[in-house]
C-alpha cells in the first residue's frame, strides 16, 4: 500500500472544461459582478427548483445572509443541531442571536422533530425568543423535513436549511422515493409562512466546487431581494420606496429613471459577493453534478459491501428512508473500544498505509466558547455519534479498487 497514491478523505475533481471556463473569465471583461455570477445563479435556481438563488463568498456567508435577511438578532434564538460545522451556530451568534443546541440521532447524526422540540422548550425556559430552526443535512442525507417544516409552521418559526453537504440530494415526503415524488434540496418549503431559505457551500471537498463559494436559495421575492441587497453592502441601484433619497437631486433623471451612478443603502450589509472566477468554476461543475452524485453513490454502495465483513466493529453510515442522498461524506461508525484502539491511533495507522481520514464533527456545544456561554449541556446523541464516527475517503476520482484498499487497511489496523 505504501507505493500507492495517498487517499485523502475528500478532494475536488477539476477537469479541462473547468479550466477553460475559468480561463475564459480571466481573458474577458469581468472578474466580479459579471455574467458568470448571474449565469450560475440562474442555473442553480433551476437545478434545485427554487425561484431565486443568490451566490456568495462561502457557506458561512450564506448562513449570515440567511439569518440577517430573516431579521434574526439580539434577543432571538436559533435551534441548531450540535452535530455540524462551527459556522451553523457561529453565524447565528454573529447576528446577535443565542443558539439553542439540539441533540441528534446517534446513528445518523441528524436532528429530528423530538430533538428540535426539546431544544425549543429549553430555549423558552431560558427566556429566549425562538425565531428559526436550522436543520443540517449531514453528510448528504436530509433531516426529516416534513416534520420539521410542520413544526416550524406550527411554532411560527423560520426555516434555514443548512444544505452545505447536500447539493444534489432529493427529499421524499412520506418516504416515497419514486420518480416525481422527490423534492430537490433547495426547493424550499413555501408552507412555512415566516420564511424558508436554504444555504449551500461549494468548498473543494463538497460535491461541486467553486474554490470558495456559497449560495442562498428561496422562493419569497421580498426575502430573496433582501438577501441580495445584504450580500452587496445593503446597496440598491434603484431608489427605495418612501425612505428618502441619498441625493435627491441625483436620484432620478428628467424622465424619472434612476441615474446610472445612483445608489443608496437602506440598511448595513456585507461584502459577501462571489467573483466571476469562482462562479465560472462552479457553473462548469454544476453541469456534471448528476455524474458526481452517481459516482459517489456507487462508491458508497461498494463501501456498504466491503465493510460488511468488518461488522460489528465497523458499520457504514446509517441510512434514512426519506431521501436520496448526494453523499458528501462516508462517515463510518467504528467501535473503537471493542477494537481496543483509540481513534487517534487508528487514524495514524491508516495514514501510514496511505489512507486519510477525518472526524465530522466535535459536537459544537462542547466548544470552549459555547461551554463558557451555556455551561455543560447534556446531548447524549451528539456525543455518541461523535464517539463512533470516522470519515473515510470519498470523492469521484476514486477507483472501485480504492474502496477495497480502504477496507483492507481498516481490517489490518483493527484486527
Amino acid at each position: 500500500m505504501a507505493d500507492l497514491p495517498f487517499l485523502p478523505y475528500g478532494r475536488q475533481s477539476v477537469e479541462e472544461e473547468d479550466v477553460a471556463a475559468v480561463t475564459a473569465v480571466l481573458r474577458g471583461d469581468w472578474l466580479t459582478q459579471g455574467p458568470a455570477v448571474a449565469g450560475f445563479e440562474r442555473a442553480l435556481a433551476a437545478r434545485v427548483g427554487a425561484a431565486d438563488a443568490v451566490s456568495c463568498a462561502n457557506g458561512t456567508a450564506a448562513l449570515r445572509l440567511a439569518y440577517a435577511a430573516l431579521g434574526i438578532g439580539p434577543g432571538d434564538a436559533v435551534v441548531v443541531p450540535s452535530n455540524t460545522f462551527l459556522a451553523t451556530a457561529s453565524a447565528a451568534r454573529h447576528a446577535g442571536a443565542e443558539v439553542a443546541f439540539a441533540d441528534v440521532d446517534p446513528d445518523s447524526g441528524l436532528m429530528g422533530v423530538a430533538e428540535a422540540e426539546a431544544a425549543i422548550a429549553r430555549a423558552r425556559n431560558a427566556g429566549w425568543r425562538v425565531r428559526a430552526l436550522a436543520p443540517v443535512h449531514y453528510a448528504g442525507q436530509t433531516a426529516p423535513m416534513d416534520g420539521l417544516a410542520a413544526l416550524a409552521q406550527a411554532e411560527g418559526l423560520a426555516l434555514v436549511e443548512d444544505a452545505c453537504h447536500a447539493i444534489g440530494t432529493a427529499y421524499s415526503s412520506g418516504g416515497d422515493l419514486s420518480e416525481g415524488a422527490e423534492r430537490p434540496v433547495g426547493a424550499g418549503w413555501p408552507e412555512v409562512e415566516v420564511g424558508s431559505l436554504t444555504v449551500f457551500s461549494f468548498h473543494p471537498v463538497k460535491t461541486i466546487a467553486a474554490g470558495e463559494g456559497g449560495a442562498v436559495t428561496g422562493n419569497d421575492p421580498a426575502l430573496m431581494a433582501r438577501v441580495r441587497r445584504l450580500c452587496n453592502h445593503g446597496m440598491m441601484r434603484e431608489p427605495g420606496p418612501g425612505e428618502g433619497f441619498a441625493d435627491p437631486d441625483a436620484a432620478l433623471d428628467a424622465e424619472g429613471n434612476a441615474n446610472p451612478w445612483y445608489y443608496e443603502m437602506a440598511e448595513p450589509g456585507f461584502n459577501h459577493r462571489l467573483s466571476d472566477i469562482h462562479a465560472a468554476l462552479v457553473l462548469s461543475q454544476l453541469g456534471r453534478l448528476d455524474r458526481f452524485v452517481e459516482r459517489r453513490a456507487r462508491l458508497m454502495a461498494l463501501y456498504a459491501e466491503r465493510l460488511g465483513p468488518l461488522a460489528p466493529l465497523v458499520r457504514p453510515p446509517a441510512l434514512v428512508p426519506w431521501c436520496r442522498p448526494a453523499w458528501h461524506l462516508c462517515a463510518a461508525r467504528i467501535d473503537f473500544a471493542a477494537a481496543g484502539r483509540t481513534r487517534s491511533a487508528v487514524m495514524a495507522a491508516l495514514r501510514a498505509l496511505g489512507v486519510g481520514t477525518q472526524v465530522h464533527y466535535i459536537p459544537v456545544h462542547r466548544q470552549p466558547y459555547w461551554r463558557r456561554r451555556y455551561g455543560d449541556l447534556a446531548l447524549p446523541g451528539a456525543m455518541s455519534h461523535y464517539a463512533q464516527t470516522l470519515s473515510l475517503p470519498l470523492f469521484p476520482a476514486m477507483a472501485d479498487g480504492d474502496v477495497d484498499r480502504v477496507a483492507a487497511a481498516l481490517e489490518r489496523v483493527l484486527s
